[in-house]
């Protein structure tokens, strides 16, 4: 066995003298790895104890025969493979296909000549090892692999946190509101019930939603007063700059991160920009995002405005359900309102409510 780990074998036979003679002779090969039992039912518990790499079983024995014991070991996934052989005194054609549609491996035939038993055992233990080894390369990939997706994935959730902080700089912030936006989704997510890989996915692409800003010129992105018309026109670009410049992706976080730079400004009444979307026709991952960024915008001071309370805020977001937000993610968000408002540090949680 790989790593010179030690042989199991388990006879089972209701014949003492049998069970005696084939003991003896499977020993001369697997050493103190050989175990015997005299009834299937306590056989199938030793089975549950240790994992055997070789069974011997008789064909007819009381309470269960071989053909029972082999089709309810072979139901045991760590006993789908292991090589089983049919111990029997009936050379029927019949018998012997019934046996390999349960799962018997090969057939020994009373009585047995020792030399040929032998043999056959060697085989299968040899053939149990290659299944081993096979197994434990396999394993081994495929934890390299992980190995090396994970770190993929982690340059990736870097370069995507550097970006938006870059952004976020140039749109006079530290960072701090995208991460923000980041973790809000992601609560959102889970409130909806989404899977921790969508919710995660939302995460990481929800930073780069304002991505298209990096195009908008410093005298309308930095200005301190209301924009005008004409300003606020070109700063509604963002939104299909923003789509533009993460277009035609192989990566699925790429894709989601368009998804969201493109309509996170939509309104689900219709109302928003730049398709003038509305409802579940707004993709849900830019739903999320579109309130988690109008939230934490509220609670953040600008050069045009104060920052809300929690309270005020909370407040907004409740008001604008069926209008401005999706009322589904509307009600995520008062669900996990404990999580946020820990998130936006206020221990508060009952703002939600009282909104």
């Amino acid at each position: 066995m790989p790593g010179g780990d030690i042989v199991y074998v388990l006879i089972v036979d209701d014949s003492r003298s049998s069970l005696a003679l084939l003991g003896s002779i499977i020993r001369e090969i697997v050493g103190d790895g050989i175990d015997l039992c005299l009834n299937p039912i306590e056989a199938l518990k030793l089975c549950e104890e240790r994992q055997y790499d070789l069974l011997l079983v008789d064909h007819i024995m009381p309470e269960m025969d071989g053909m029972a014991f082999i089709e309810a070991l072979r139901a045991r996934e760590n006993y789908r493979t292991v090589p089983i052989v049919m111990v029997t005194s009936d050379v029927d054609k019949a018998i012997r296909i019934e046996a390999i549609g349960v799962g018997a491996n090969d057939f020994l035939t009373k009585p047995f000549d020792p030399v040929e038993l032998k043999a056959r055992v060697t085989n299968l233990l040899a053939l149990r090892n290659a299944q081993l080894e096979l197994a434990d390369h396999a394993n081994r990939l495929a934890r390299e692999v992980e190995k090396a997706t994970m770190h993929l994935l982690a340059r990736e959730e870097e370069i995507i946190w550097r970006l938006a902080r870059a952004i976020e700089y140039r749109d006079g912030d530290t960072g701090e509101h995208v991460s923000r936006v980041a973790q809000i989704s992601q609560i959102i997510g889970q409130g909806l019930g989404f899977s921790p890989e969508r919710c995660r996915m939302i995460y990481l692409a929800a930073p780069l939603h304002d991505i298209g800003k990096i195009a908008i010129a410093d005298a309308i992105l930095s200005k301190p007063g209301k924009l005008t018309p004409e300003e606020m026109a070109i700063m509604r670009e963002h939104v299909t700059i923003g789509a533009r410049i993460l277009a035609e992706a192989d990566s699925d976080l790429i894709r989601t991160a368009e998804l969201i730079a493109q309509s996170h400004h939509e309104k689900w009444d219709g109302t928003g920009y730049p398709d003038r979307l509305s409802g579940k026709d707004i993709p849900i991952e830019a739903r999320i995002v579109a309130l988690a960024d109008v939230f934490d915008a509220l609670c953040s001071e600008r050069p045009y405005k104060r920052a809300w309370s929690l309270e005020e805020a909370c407040a907004e977001i409740v008001r604008c359900s069926g209008t401005h937000f999706d009322p589904a993610c509307v009600a995520a968000f008062q669900e996990r309102w404990y999580e946020i408002s820990a998130l936006m540090g206020c221990d508060a949680p009952q703002l939600a409510a009282s909104a």
